[in-house]
């Protein structure tokens, strides 16, 4: 025999109590997964912003050289130290959402450095000084 409470199934072998339990279990995880969901996206925006620099450093050297694959690959242990830190793992749909924001914030930093080529006189392959010499040249 089963019997139907607000959408929670019950045996003869099961109480109440169980019933409630479970859904009380139910609500605990869905906040977890909020809460973990939260955190994925705090990541994603720091992987997004740590890369602008570094994405900006290597649009303005020679492609495949020495500069040019160490501006891809020092962000990489920053991001490696976030997901430990905020706890996210290494779950294939994390993967998704940092991958998407590394190369985003490379290419966000590339499209930095023609905007500055374009608006003052020098630029070189540091993103902050070339911002302080272009603020302070208009």
């Amino acid at each position: 025999m089963r019997i139907s409470i607000s959408g929670c199934k019950i045996n003869n072998n099961y109480l109440l109590s169980n019933c409630f339990y479970f859904k009380k279990m139910f609500l605990i995880l869905k906040k977890q997964n909020c809460l973990m969901v939260l955190n994925l996206i705090i990541v994603s925006l720091l992987v997004f912003v740590l890369n602008i620099p570094f994405g900006y450093w290597r649009a303005n050297v020679k492609k495949f050289s020495l500069q040019w694959a160490l501006a891809i690959h020092i962000p990489i242990p920053f991001i490696i130290a976030l997901r430990i830190y905020e706890s996210i793992g290494f779950a294939w749909y994390t993967y998704i959402f940092l991958v998407g924001a590394f190369f985003l914030g490379q290419q966000f930093g590339a499209y930095l450095l023609k905007v500055i080529k374009q608006n003052c006189n020098n630029s070189t392959s540091c993103l902050i000084m070339d911002l302080v010499r272009c603020y302070k040249s208009n």
